[in-house]
């Protein structure tokens, strides 16, 4: 096993030997009754990635999910491989900003009143993930998986034949005030310690990095490695559309139970049908702790409910990635339109959307973007899957031929690569890419 900070470097003859079995051949069938090889739940951007590095592996995958392949959370994030993004959230600030969100309704960081006493646990381990004696092995564990995330979607970019869907323009975090900017630094020097490079900007450089920008923002601070795609959803089916021509297949159903017996994993369906697998992932998203629930593993994940506003691509020129992080929302240029979200709104999976929170940001952004257009938009929301430490959870579930790979909160197209090699790794039987350790699901 590798140290938490270290990726396990593969010559290119190693890597070339690894995916000779990538030649794009025709699915596999079943026979009627025939118990899958690997089942995955989950056709979001992990359980893609799982899918995509098991069928190059020359297995036969199997995806279940309940609307189609990259059809909800996954589709309309913020289009960001946030690699440098290596502060686990409850180190970013969130705890001394945490009073004066919470007055907010409709600021960065909403808890519904009557929602509260079910996240007080929760918000318990999140306040102790954040204690300084924390500090460094979760950010150390997280720089280690955002080094290996780098690496796996380079490589995956390329055999996918998606590299073009990539855009490489960096990223401009804005503050407001001397007092917001100087708060940032202890962050940025973290991040330096890992190698991240940035720099800071202010003036001539800050307004040709980003024309039009109000007066208001006084400093930036700017990541040249920055990456994002030209839009999550189509992405995440160029992604898939490549798995599918190695073999692995969807199947459309509503996951209802999972249970482990004698024959291995079985999967219930809504319809009333069962499907028997060799081995199961279980990827999905804000509802995998339900499943895991089933198979006696108790797992502290919470719904991170994330809004945005995607506007036509003419709303404003905007150059790269914005990012207002005393405001929680980003504003993302992608082929497909202008998208302006983010914040949070930890109310779980079942209460209805609020779609203020979408349309309070857009004030913000109308007021930091003076000229923006804000008609013609259309509001999403979706589940962030979300640990206390900000660590997914990657490894063996209780049960065995079992494995997790959920829990990535804001970063899950960032890591889904990585995560989809480890998957493979645990599947096949072979050394982990990473020490999974602080990622491991019996860590609560």
């Amino acid at each position: 096993m590798k140290g938490s900070a270290d990726v396990q470097e593969d010559s290119k003859e190693t890597q070339e030997r690894r995916h000779s079995s990538a030649a794009p051949r025709a699915a596999s069938s079943r026979e009627p009754g025939e118990a899958e090889d690997i089942a995955i739940i989950g056709g979001g951007i992990i359980g893609i990635c799982a899918a995509t590095y098991l069928a190059e592996a020359g297995r036969r995958v199997t995806v279940f999910d309940r609307t189609g392949i990259c059809e909800e959370t996954s589709s309309g994030n913020a289009s960001a491989f946030a690699f440098s993004d290596v502060l686990p959230l409850a180190h970013k600030g969130m705890i001394r900003q945490l009073p004066k969100w919470l007055a907010d309704p409709l600021g960065p960081l909403s808890i519904p009143p009557t929602y509260l006493p079910k996240l007080l646990t929760w918000l318990i381990r999140f306040w102790r993930a954040g204690r300084s004696g924390r500090y460094e092995a979760s950010l150390a564990a997280q720089a280690g998986m955002m080094k290996l995330a780098e690496a796996e979607w380079m490589g995956l970019l390329d055999r996918s034949g998606t590299r073009s869907m990539l855009r490489e323009d960096g990223s401009l975090e804005l503050y407001e005030s001397e007092a917001e900017f100087r708060a940032s630094l202890p962050g940025w020097a973290a991040r330096g310690r890992f190698g991240i490079a940035f720099r800071h900007v202010e003036r001539e450089e800050l307004a040709a990095l980003q024309p039009g920008l109000a007066p208001r923002f006084v400093k930036g601070s700017f990541v040249p490695s920055w990456k994002t795609v030209t839009d999550p959803k189509l992405f995440g089916k160029a992604v898939w559309a490549y798995a599918e021509r190695l073999g692995a297949r969807y199947e459309k159903g509503q996951v209802q139970r999972v249970e482990t017996g004698s024959e291995g994993p079985t999967i219930s369906l809504a319809d009333g049908t069962t499907r028997r697998a060799r081995h199961l992932v279980i990827a999905a998203g804000a509802w995998s702790h339900l499943l895991a629930r089933n198979l006696g593993d108790r797992i502290p994940l919470e719904t991170e409910r994330g809004y945005n506003t995607t506007l036509p691509v003419s709303a404003f020129d905007v150059k790269r990635q914005l990012i207002f992080s005393g405001h929680g929302f980003v504003i993302t240029p992608l082929e497909t339109g202008l998208r302006i979200g983010g914040a949070v709104e930890l109310g779980g999976i079942e209460r209805p959307p609020n779609f203020a929170r979408s349309r309070a940001m857009l004030e913000k952004a109308k007021k930091f973007l003076p000229g923006l257009d804000p008609s013609g938009g259309r509001e999403w929301m979706g589940f962030r899957p979300s640990l206390p430490d900000s660590l997914p959870v990657i490894g063996m579930a209780g049960a065995p031929n079992v494995f997790y790979a959920f829990g990535h909160g804001h970063l899950g197209l960032t890591q889904s690569a990585a995560t989809g090699r480890l998957i493979r790794d645990l599947v096949l039987g072979q050394t982990p890419a990473l020490d999974l350790t602080p990622f491991r699901p019996q860590r609560f």
